[in-house]
């Protein structure tokens, strides 16, 4: 019986079926959307006996096993590949980085770059080293002599003697209607390290559920001191910080967020009998950290995974980079971690010296 997948592509707003019959028309389909830099999902049904993704048997075992395909995890799988080691990248297709409209801190793109058209380069550029990307989810990792399994969701296993996590973080999303379209406009941002230059002088709103808002809110004061910070529920007792945000000239409401849409461009909030329009808002309600598959690897209070400066976790031959071991949430971090991670991997392996 031939599984079944549903995939979507972001890009157009579309849902198609695909049944993966012997020539692997589901991946193949899937791996052309995300080499034009469309975010997928992907959803299947169980799996025939005879599915198997290419080089997946345990006779046949990977240098290194990728798990994630943002930024992070495509340039760790281009470094091992121009190792020549042998490398997969398993992606779920939803990048982080996918969903940036413009980014303006990347080097050598100086009117910026689209996180989609950046991400797809990178596949294209690794793909051609001979780095091997599949879509899919992993679900579980197994210790296995020599290395690791890696299980996916459709049953497929996949041996490698290393793996690299850029597993990656997710936004804790406001309540916004039209949210796709708000984060495309710019009315809705998620990291004002990555954008703080665009907000100059113009009017924004914070959305905060705890402290870590308020200092995201003073951190943005040097971009504009145009900013009001609404607290989302009654349970953050904004009350307390009143002197900080006072000292530093920003406004706060008293009461709650009750709603928030989009509308010519703005976001306008409802809070209480009153309604405040923002140029943009930040949304400082946090990530969620995908570290799942760390196999109990050390992490830090907030999740984060705990790396040596090789970038090399607390199990043996298990490395992290990018979002899932570090806060700043930056690509070139993310790239950087994964140049390093991809150095010590080649390192620890055994040689591969060829004839």
């Amino acid at each position: 019986m031939a599984a079944r997948f549903m995939a979507c592509d972001a890009a157009e707003s579309t849902f198609v079926f695909l049944d993966r019959g012997p020539e692997g028309g589901a991946e193949s389909f899937l791996l052309r959307l995300l080499a034009r830099g469309s975010c997928c999902h992907l959803s299947g049904g169980q799996a025939d006996a005879n599915h198997q993704i290419r080089g997946a048997s345990m006779a046949d075992i990977y240098d290194a096993l990728v798990i994630g395909g943002g930024p992070g995890g495509l340039t760790g799988a281009l470094y091992l590949a121009r190792f020549r080691r042998r490398v997969r990248v398993v992606d779920d297709g939803c990048s982080r980085a996918t969903r940036i409209p413009r980014s303006h801190n990347m080097p050598g793109y100086p009117h910026g770059v689209p996180g989609s058209k950046l991400v797809a380069a990178i596949r294209k550029q690794a793909e051609s080293y001979g780095a091997e990307l599949s879509v899919g989810r992993v679900e579980r990792l197994e210790r296995v002599a020599p290395g690791f399994a890696a299980v996916l969701a459709d049953g497929t296993r996949l041996s490698a003697r290393t793996v690299l996590l850029a597993t990656g973080v997710s936004d804790v999303e406001p309540d916004l209607p039209h949210l796709v379209e708000a984060v495309r406009t710019g009315a809705l941002r998620y990291c004002p390290v990555c954008d703080g230059y665009e907000i100059i002088d113009k009017a924004v709103g914070v959305l905060a559920a705890s402290e870590a808002g308020i200092r995201e809110a003073l951190y943005l004061r040097n971009f504009t001191a145009r900013l009001h910070v609404f607290r989302v529920s009654h349970d953050f007792r904004i009350e307390e910080h009143s002197d900080r945000l006072a000292e530093a000239g920003i406004w706060w409401a008293p009461e709650p967020v009750d709603s928030l849409r989009l509308w010519d461009a703005e976001v306008r909030i409802r809070h209480g009998a009153a309604e405040t329009s923002c140029d943009s808002v930040y949304s400082a309600l946090g990530t969620r950290i995908h570290a799942e598959l760390s196999m109990g690897a050390d992490t830090d209070e907030a999740g984060y995974l705990l790396t040596d400066r090789h970038q090399k976790t607390s199990i043996d031959g298990l490395y992290a980079a990018g979002d899932v071991a570090q806060g700043l949430n930056q690509i070139s971090v993310a790239a950087g971690g994964a140049a390093i991670a991809a150095a010590a991997i080649h390192l620890a392996l055994a040689p591969g010296w060829r004839k």
